[in-house]
C-alpha cells in the first residue's frame, strides 16, 4: 500500500500546487498536464476501492481524491463541449477573413519540405513559425512566390520567428519586450476588404531549467501583450507558441487585462504540445481574438516532424456581437502591473 499512498499523495498535491502564485519552474511545471492528473487519480481511485478499504484512512484517502478531481473537473469544465463558448462561430467571409497558421516548427527539425506541402495545402492568409533559425528561413523560401509579404528574424538560439503573409503589412516593429535575445512582432495588416488590424506574435521563454528557472519573464512579456490588445483600437490577434497552457493563471490574467476571447472556450483542449507523445499534451500554441471577430474554424493540423502540431484558424471581423469577454479586477490589474514590473527588473539583474 505504500507506493498507492505515496503515488497518490504526489498527485494530490500536484493538483493543488499550482494555487501558489510563485513562479518557480517546479511550481509553474505543474499547471501543465491538468487533464492528465485527472485522469491518474481517477485510475488511483479505482485502486483505492479495490485495493484500500482496509485502511484505516480510507475514507480520507478516498474524500482527497475525490476533492481533487472535483477541482480539476472544474477547472477544465471550461476546455470541454460543456463549457460556454467566448466566441460563436460563424460563417468564413475571405474579403472580410483571416485565415493562418501558427507552429512551433522545432529548430533542430530538418522536414523543411513536409512544413512547405502542408501549408500548400492550407494555402492560409498569413502563416507564423517560430524556432526558425538560417536553414529554416532558406528551407521556407519556396513560399517566397506566394507570399509576398516576409518579416525574417532567424536566429540560431530556438527563438527566431519568421512570419509570411498575404496581406499588406502596413506597419511592422521587432519588439524585444523582456529579453534582448528573444523577438517579438506587431504588425498591421490590411484586410481585402481595406479594414486594418493588428497582429501580435510572440514566443516568450518557457519555465524550464535549462531556459529559465521561473515564469517571470513569460509572464511579464504575455502580460505586456495584453496591455497593448486593449490599448489599441484596431482590432487584433495574439498568436503563437506561448509556453504556457490555456487554463493556467497567467492566461486567465492575459484574457482579462486584453479583454480577447479564447477559441478554445467550449470547443475543447486543441492540444499542440507534445507531438511526440501522446498521453503528454497539452496547448501550449495559441491564438486570442479581440471582440470584433466571429470563430468560423479552429484546428490542429498535422505534425511535420516537430515535437508540436500546428494550429489553424478562419476568423472574420464581424459587426454583430458574438463575442463575450471577460475584465479584470483592481486587484487583476495591479497584480498584472506588478509582474510586468518583475520581469523588467529581472533583466536589468541578469545584466548586471
Amino acid at each position: 500500500m505504500l507506493p498507492l499512498k505515496l503515488l497518490t499523495l504526489f498527485f494530490i498535491l500536484a493538483t493543488f500546487l499550482p494555487l501558489i502564485k510563485l513562479d518557480h519552474w517546479w511550481i509553474r511545471i505543474f499547471d501543465y498536464p491538468r487533464f492528465q492528473k485527472l485522469v491518474v487519480l481517477s485510475v488511483l481511485l479505482v485502486f483505492w476501492l479495490i485495493l484500500g478499504r482496509d485502511d484505516t484512512w480510507f475514507v480520507a484517502w478516498l474524500g482527497s481524491i475525490l476533492v481533487s478531481l472535483i477541482y480539476l473537473g472544474y477547472l477544465i469544465k471550461p476546455y470541454s463541449i460543456f463549457g460556454k463558448k467566448m466566441i460563436d462561430r460563424v460563417r468564413y467571409d475571405p474579403n472580410k477573413g483571416i485565415h493562418l497558421i501558427v507552429g512551433n516548427v522545432y529548430q533542430f527539425n530538418r522536414k523543411f519540405e513536409k512544413a512547405l506541402r502542408l501549408i500548400r495545402k492550407k494555402d492560409p492568409d498569413l502563416v507564423f513559425l517560430v524556432e526558425t533559425d538560417q536553414a529554416w528561413a532558406n528551407g521556407l523560401e519556396p513560399l517566397n512566390k506566394s507570399y509576398p509579404h516576409r518579416i525574417l528574424v532567424p536566429l540560431e538560439n530556438t527563438y527566431g520567428l519568421v512570419l509570411y503573409s498575404k496581406f499588406p503589412i502596413l506597419r511592422q516593429e521587432i519588439q524585444y519586450l523582456i529579453d534582448k535575445e528573444i523577438p517579438s512582432l506587431e504588425i498591421d495588416l490590411k484586410l481585402r476588404n481595406g479594414r486594418i488590424i493588428t497582429v501580435y506574435a510572440i514566443h516568450p521563454t518557457p519555465p524550464v531549467p535549462g531556459e529559465n528557472m521561473s515564469s517571470t519573464d513569460r509572464d511579464a512579456e504575455i502580460l505586456i501583450v495584453a496591455q497593448k490588445s486593449k490599448a489599441n483600437p484596431l482590432p487584433s490577434l495574439v498568436i503563437g507558441d506561448l509556453n504556457d497552457v490555456a487554463w493556467s493563471h497567467t492566461t486567465s490574467l492575459f484574457l482579462k487585462i486584453s479583454e480577447m476571447a479564447d477559441p478554445r472556450r467550449g470547443r475543447g483542449f486543441f492540444s499542440t504540445f507534445h507531438a511526440n507523445i501522446p498521453f503528454f499534451r497539452w496547448p501550449l500554441d495559441h491564438v486570442f481574438l479581440s471582440k470584433d471577430f466571429g470563430l468560423s474554424r479552429i484546428r490542429v493540423l498535422p505534425g511535420f516532424g516537430s515535437d508540436h502540431f500546428p494550429i489553424e484558424l478562419m476568423a472574420i471581423l464581424t459587426r454583430e456581437d458574438t463575442t463575450d469577454t471577460e475584465t479584470a479586477s483592481n486587484e487583476e490589474e495591479i497584480e498584472a502591473r506588478a509582474k510586468i514590473i518583475k520581469g523588467h527588473s529581472n533583466q536589468k539583474a541578469d545584466q548586471n
